[in-house]
C-alpha cells in the first residue's frame, strides 16, 4: 500500500512558475517509478513526466524545456519544477507512483491566467 500526497498547486500569471511536491507512503520500496499527469475539463488525462529509480527521466513533448521532475530519495517526495507556464497547462495534476500496482494521488490544481 502506498499513499500519495500532492501538494503546490495554485493560480499563477502565463509566464510563471510552480513547484509541484508529491510525498510517497507506506511500502515505497515497491516503487520504481513515480511520475505526474494532468487532465484538463474535456480533455484526456496525459503524461506530463516520469522518474525512475535510477534517475531517468521522461517528458511530454508540449512540456519538454519548461519542466523539471526530479526527486528528493531520503523523504520519497517527488517534484515537478514548472516554469514559462502557459494557460494550456491549466489542469488537474495527479502524482502516480508504479510498482506492484499503480497508485494515484487525489490531484493539486494548476491554473494559468491573467
Amino acid at each position: 500500500q502506498v499513499q500519495l500526497v500532492e501538494s503546490g498547486g495554485g493560480l499563477v500569471q502565463p509566464g510563471g512558475s510552480l513547484r509541484l511536491s508529491c510525498a510517497a507512503s507506506g511500502s515505497i520500496f515497491t516503487i520504481n517509478v513515480m511520475g505526474w499527469y494532468r487532465q484538463a475539463p474535456g480533455k484526456q488525462r496525459e503524461l506530463v513526466a516520469t522518474i525512475a529509480r535510477n534517475g531517468r527521466t521522461n517528458y511530454a513533448d508540449s512540456v519538454k524545456g519548461r519542466f523539471t521532475i526530479s526527486s528528493y530519495n531520503a523523504n520519497h517526495t517527488v517534484y515537478l519544477q514548472m516554469n514559462t507556464l502557459k494557460p494550456e497547462d491549466t489542469a488537474a495534476y495527479y502524482c502516480k507512483a508504479e510498482g506492484s500496482y499503480n497508485y494515484w494521488g487525489q490531484g493539486t490544481q494548476v491554473t494559468v491566467s491573467s
